[in-house]
């Protein structure tokens, strides 16, 4: 996978997700999701690296800010992942 997309339901919780990422030094970042990725309407995704993705789950977890749904990104395909 080239990245992946978290998605979550606002650019407020987003932006939350985004600083529980920062502060464990989990590089990432926010932008309006792909139209094929949210049927929500106004829905934003946070992307990190691969590699991040392990980490990245707990620590939004921990935080209360689950994920609803993660995207693989290869290239301009997208894949769901079941969590």
């Amino acid at each position: 996978m080239d990245d992946y997309l978290i998605l979550a339901r606002s650019v407020t919780y987003a932006q939350r997700m985004q600083k529980a990422l920062s502060r464990v030094g989990i590089r990432n970042r926010i932008y309006r999701a792909p139209r094929d990725l949210a049927d929500l309407g106004c829905a934003y995704v946070v992307q990190v690296e691969p590699q991040a993705l392990g980490r990245a789950l707990p620590v939004l977890n921990g935080a209360g800010l689950g994920p609803l749904r993660v995207y693989g990104r290869q290239g301009a395909a997208f894949r769901e992942l079941s969590l």
